[in-house]
């Protein structure tokens, strides 16, 4: 029976990488013509909801949103989810309703096929080079200012203790309070149980119901550069707890350092 278990797993698993590749090619000429001007960003972004939704679709994957507050849908956000599994990003598309720009780590840019989102639309950023995180820096916060919201995983990549948290960094908690615009956590509660980063764990993946708490915005109006501590720790501190009350809570794995 484990055994006839692990096969269905891996056929599983399989399943989830082609269903995501083969609705990825026949969108792609798509995404191609539409990332040529700028202007045609927003098309982008509705285009990877529905892949999103197609992947998580196919392949037995559903989701609940719990959203705390309502957000404007003018107003520009710094989203700041946990990182526990790659599924975090896909879910961060169909979590969060308004145009945002996704900020990651210079890798992306090798990634083959993925990596069209990264070359205009999306921000990379080299944290070894000042120059390079200066450059994304500035321009996560001409988005901003332009009315586009940035979401960025504070923890920077997926924390081998999942679901725990590990340390968030400095960069998306100084970005709110130099544009003074709102931060909205995201607590993703499942994902990591869903689909587990660890490579020895791949054919672990199955489908089931993935859990989304987007957090009441935190105001960063009068903030300044004293305060990106505290306003990081706030974040951090919600997200952990929600994780710990309502999560699927692996007490084995214990906390990041």
């Amino acid at each position: 029976m484990k055994k006839l278990f692990y096969i269905a797993r891996r056929i599983w698993c399989g399943w989830f990488f082609l269903s995501g590749l083969l609705s990825f090619l026949l969108l792609y000429p798509i995404f191609l013509a539409l990332l040529t001007r700028e202007r045609w960003f927003p098309y982008v972004f509705k285009l990877k909801k529905v892949w999103a939704h197609w992947i998580l679709f196919s392949t037995g994957i559903l989701y609940k949103v719990e959203y705390e507050s309502p957000l404007d849908k003018n107003q520009a956000y710094m989203i700041c989810p946990n990182h526990s599994s790659y599924l975090d990003i896909v879910l961060t598309n169909i979590a969060f309703p308004n145009y945002f720009h996704f900020m990651g780590k210079a890798e992306l840019l090798k990634t083959p096929l993925l990596n069209i989102f990264f070359k205009k639309m999306n921000i990379t950023v080299n944290r070894s080079s000042i120059t390079n995180s200066h450059k994304a820096f500035k321009r996560a916060s001409n988005d901003l200012a332009k009315g586009i919201s940035i979401a960025i995983f504070p923890e920077a990549t997926i924390p081998e203790c999942s679901p725990n948290l590990s340390a968030f960094k400095n960069g998306p908690f100084k970005i709110a309070i130099d544009q003074q615009v709102p931060v909205v956590p995201i607590t993703f509660l499942d994902n990591w149980y869903l689909f587990p980063d660890n490579v020895y764990e791949r054919y672990a993946v199955r489908p089931g119901l993935s859990r989304i708490i987007v957090h009441k915005p935190i105001q960063t109006t009068g903030l300044t550069d004293e305060d990106v501590s505290a306003l990081r720790l706030e974040v951090f501190n919600l997200i952990q707890k929600t994780i710990s009350e309502k999560g699927r809570f692996d007490r084995k794995k214990g906390l990041c350092k």
